[in-house]
């Protein structure tokens, strides 16, 4: 592509310039309105500077990939409300054996949960479950953080659904879900086992050095499991057989301040409030017991358990202690097959869920369109739930959304500057696919943008390019230049904190998370970054197919 007119270029360049900088730094003093609005900042210079028409800026819109994220992003949700993340926070500690144990649990079950639900949203719910272990187990947490957030990145290269880049990647290759997990699983499985022996090899000697193992062993008691075990049946019958005690211990203070023998002391004061304090029990019984029936209440059976007979005062009759722990009972018994009754109807909402989308995976490996798969298991989610989806649907990260919309615009812009392409010019002689020291040319470069621009942007600048680069050469190396883009763009994440948004989610989550608060800097995941990523990156190049 030619160079568009200077003026063209160098407005072009201030409106990239100014998105770039607010959306790798969206607090500058100067302008501190966040990568969401600076998104649309950009996007907004590209057409009052004439860069592009407003019709260019609408047609940059991907929907496929806003329905694709939006669809990911509301099934996330339900799984959520589904506990599966809490699931598989409580698969961190069960029977560990240890630190080193943990780090391995922790990467492994990132990775998963990662390449099917989104690198973000595992690092958002999975971020305190391991705060939480590390503290218990009185361990430095940032060697979990850091296991964490790498292989969360890591785990997410195997699939489109797995981060924002594979969602763009898949949507413009048109390479099939079942394609595209074959081609990088491999990578992506020896990238994580790779990673874990580094982050065990850094950290040996100060995992080696907490508690011994019984320690270790101790598992997380939750939030969630307090309160599910506070409201237990078994605990609710508790409360019961103390309200039935109370009960009876009332009737036989009446019974015996009723009886001709009791000594009042000849106090009519006493012997009234006496009389007052019968009165409001009876009416409290007479309460009680109103839901039911005279006939069903006090039936031949009941009369039977009736051992200290009635309580008399005038011509109103009393039912003993017999007759309300009788509907006491009752009430217990109801209550316990109510609650009974709602317990099944969350699990079998739960397995609902969980067979929604394990419906939505296979889909998308046979082959189905990825973004309308998606919206209609979150549309069917929304459905089986039978309540109003609005407070779901508000837990969808909309300004994520905006950001892609703002994000489309400004990044078709710089590209109509011709600056990309006339670098991408430079580079290509040197970077074809079809020989070792082209790929480690290509890699070198995304590794640099996409710590550079983001791994997004990178995607939008240079896929197109890539991949008209590699077709000239055979239609397979087209798809292994795009697949090769997935894995060393996602890798890339890992080299610097600012790599990834799942980094940053880590760190913010971490600093901001309640007494378990903790501040992992720049420099601490650098030391460990750039060796990891490099290694990880090259081990992987082998194993694309």
């Amino acid at each position: 592509m030619a160079m568009a007119p200077t003026v063209k270029v160098v407005l072009g360049s201030i409106a990239f310039a100014i998105f770039w900088m607010l959306a790798v730094f969206p607090a500058v003093p100067f302008l501190p309105i966040g990568r969401t609005a600076g998104s649309l900042l950009g996007a907004m210079l590209m057409v009052i500077f004439r860069v592009m028409t407003p019709d260019q800026a609408y047609a940059a819109i991907d929907l496929p990939i806003l329905g694709l994220l939006f669809g990911t992003m509301v099934v996330s949700v339900y799984l959520e409300r589904a506990d599966m993340f809490n699931y598989l926070g409580k698969l961190l500690s069960w029977k560990s054996r240890g630190p080193k144990d943990l780090i391995w649990r922790i990467c492994l079950i990132s990775a998963i949960s990662s390449a099917l639900f989104t690198n973000d949203t595992s690092c958002v719910v999975l971020t305190e479950f391991v705060l939480k272990i590390a503290r218990q187990h009185n361990l430095p947490p940032y060697p979990f953080l850091l296991a964490l957030a790498s292989s969360a990145n890591i785990g997410s290269s195997a699939t489109p659904i797995g981060n924002p880049q594979n969602l763009v990647i898949a949507i413009q290759s048109k390479i099939s879900f079942g394609k595209f997990l074959i081609g990088i699983l491999p990578a992506m499985l020896v990238g994580v086992l790779v990673n874990a022996l580094v982050l065990l090899a850094m950290f040996w000697k100060l995992l080696s050095s907490q508690k011994d193992e019984e320690d270790a062993t101790a598992e997380i008691v939750t939030e969630e499991d307090v309160n599910s075990h506070r409201f237990s049946p078994a605990t609710l019958s508790h409360f019961t057989s103390l309200n039935s005690q109370e009960w009876n211990s009332k009737m036989e203070t009446i019974s015996l301040q009723s009886s001709p023998n009791v000594n009042v002391n000849g106090q009519n004061g006493h012997v009234d409030t006496l009389r007052s304090r019968a009165i409001s029990v009876e009416n409290e019984i007479h309460r009680e017991s109103s839901g039911a029936s005279d006939s069903a209440r006090i039936s031949n059976e009941s009369k039977e358990v009736l051992t200290d007979g009635p309580f008399q005062r005038g011509e109103e009759t009393v039912p003993s202690k017999g007759v309300a722990s009788v509907a006491s009972s009752r009430d217990v018994l109801s209550e316990q097959s109510l609650e009974g009754k709602e317990r099944w109807k969350r699990m079998l909402w739960k397995v609902c869920v969980y067979l929604v989308t394990v419906g939505m995976l296979v889909s998308l490996l046979m082959g189905l369109n990825m973004s309308w798969t998606a919206i209609t298991a979150a549309l069917a989610l929304a459905v089986l739930d039978f309540k109003d989806a609005r407070p779901n649907l508000e837990k969808v990260s909309y300004s994520l959304l905006i950001f892609f919309c703002g994000m489309f615009i400004t990044v078709d812009g710089f590209n109509r500057t011709g600056i990309p392409s006339s670098l991408w010019d430079l580079v290509e002689p040197y970077a074809h696919i079809d020989h070792i020291s082209g790929i480690a040319v290509l890699a070198v470069v995304i590794l640099f943008l996409s710590n550079l621009a983001s791994n997004v942007p990178t995607v939008l600048l240079l896929g197109g390019r890539v991949a008209a680069s590699a077709a000239t050469i055979s239609e397979a190396e087209e798809k292994k230049a795009w697949l090769i883009l997935a894995w060393v763009s996602t890798v890339a994440g890992n080299l610097s904190l600012l790599g990834s948004a799942a980094n940053l989610i880590v760190c913010e989550q971490a600093r901001c998370a309640p007494h378990l608060s903790y501040t992992l800097s720049f420099w601490r995941h650098l030391k460990f970054g750039v060796p990891s990523t490099l290694i990880v990156t090259a081990i992987g190049l082998t194993l694309i197919r």
